[in-house]
């Protein structure tokens, strides 16, 4: 490819942008990671992402990406053959039910069609047929990547609450955490799984595991084979800030910078900008004249939005023309939706006019392939973004 001049708008849902301080935190000087400064970092770290997923329990960081983090969920605390409920709700619920199998569990996964989020009601259901009591997780993902899906976690634990089942709660947060509002210790979710990659504005490399004390617990009788991805090592070493192996130090830097600065935005206003940002977004799709992939206004996600081409058009031709006329790269459909929709991230280090540059690239290259629209869908977002700047909660 040529050289194109200016900045690249990276519009995929994650890895996002990383913004200047992240990126000075990584590139300083690599530290001893068994000396005392390295201790600081490290207990700076462990404390502060607690607060990012809204709970007082440890938080297992691993140098690994949000794959890691569901597997490591899993063999902690779960045993060879254990029975796990699971929600289809795209391309990436598949595939933690695929790892679930690989790994010697059996996963049961409720079938979904790909536009709307858990069924709370369809997991109570099943969990009450469960009187043997054989199903021991149940494992869903808060904001489907691959559709802009965003599902209700706490009436899932209602659900389980009220079917009296003792399964555990294992949920995928890699591209809500930092997004969408998330709440470990209220919904009393028992493993959230998290990666550095999308809100927390990090390269990739870190992800996480938020554990509760029942999932401490299970730990326990757990019979999955882990050695790296064992809690008890990682606890064990994290509770003086140290890790038993050699972690990420750089990127354990960036996390520290990103916390601070998510936390001097304050997270209600970082939760307010991407949900502006989201709306604007959806206005210009649907005076397109386009489908949104998310069927249900509720469940309509902060982090990105998936868009369907009419029939007949080429999502990943389009996606490809914008790249190379506008130096932007949007998100490809995956699974059953590859070619059929492209999606545009608004997540992680953005403001106003980063996300109306975004939109106005993908109405170049619409109106350059010759895909029938209603123009003007960047100037339904600008009215949007203008009538409703929200004012800032205070920063926290």
């Amino acid at each position: 490819m040529s050289y194109q001049p200016g900045r690249h708008f990276l519009q995929i849902p994650g890895p996002t942008n990383t913004p200047l301080p992240v990126l000075a935190a990584i590139g300083r000087p690599t530290i001893d990671h068994r000396g005392p400064e390295f201790g600081t970092l490290g207990r700076d770290v462990l404390s502060g992402i607690r607060t990012i997923f809204k709970t007082t329990n440890p938080v297992v960081i691993y140098p690994a990406s949000g794959t890691g983090a569901w597997e490591a969920a899993l063999v902690n605390t779960l045993s060879p053959g254990d029975r796990v409920l699971m929600f289809e709700t795209g391309w990436f619920a598949t595939l933690w039910n695929r790892m679930a199998t690989k790994l010697g569990l059996a996963p049961e996964l409720i079938k979904g069609d790909w536009r709307s989020g858990v069924n709370a009601d369809a997991v109570e259901t099943r969990l009450r047929e469960d009187r043997a009591r054989e199903i021991k997780a149940v494992a869903v993902v808060h904001n489907e990547t691959s559709t802009g899906v965003t599902s209700n976690i706490a009436a899932v634990r209602r659900a389980i609450d009220r079917s009296g089942h003792p399964a555990l709660l294992l949920v995928d947060t890699i591209s809500s955490l930092g997004s969408i509002d998330y709440r470990h210790d209220e919904w009393d979710v028992d493993v959230t799984v998290g990666g550095s990659q999308k809100g927390l504005m990090l390269p990739p490399g870190l992800s996480f595991n938020a554990v509760s004390d029942r999932a401490l617990a299970a730990s326990k009788r757990a019979r999955l084979p882990r050695s790296f991805w064992d809690w008890d090592d990682m606890l064990a070493s994290n509770t003086n800030g140290y890790f038993p192996y050699t972690p990420a130090t750089n990127l354990l830097q960036g996390l520290k910078v990103a916390i601070e600065m998510l936390h001097q935005e304050g997270l209600d206003n970082v939760f307010r900008r991407h949900q502006r940002a989201a709306e604007a977004t959806r206005q210009a799709v649907r005076h397109w004249g386009f489908e949104i992939q998310c069927d249900n206004d509720e469940e309509y996600s902060s982090s990105l939005t998936a868009v369907r081409l009419p029939e007949g058009h080429s999502a990943d031709a389009l996606r490809a023309d914008i790249l190379g006329r506008c130096n932007m790269s949007l998100g490809n459909g995956l699974g059953p939706l590859a070619d059929k929709v492209f999606r545009i991230g608004h997540l992680g280090d953005f403001h106003d006019l980063m996300v109306t540059g975004a939109l106005s690239g993908v109405e170049i290259g619409l109106k350059a392939r010759g895909i029938p629209y209603h123009p003007g869908g960047v100037d339904a977002a600008m009215s949007y973004l203008a009538g409703n700047a929200g004012a800032p909660a205070e920063a926290a």
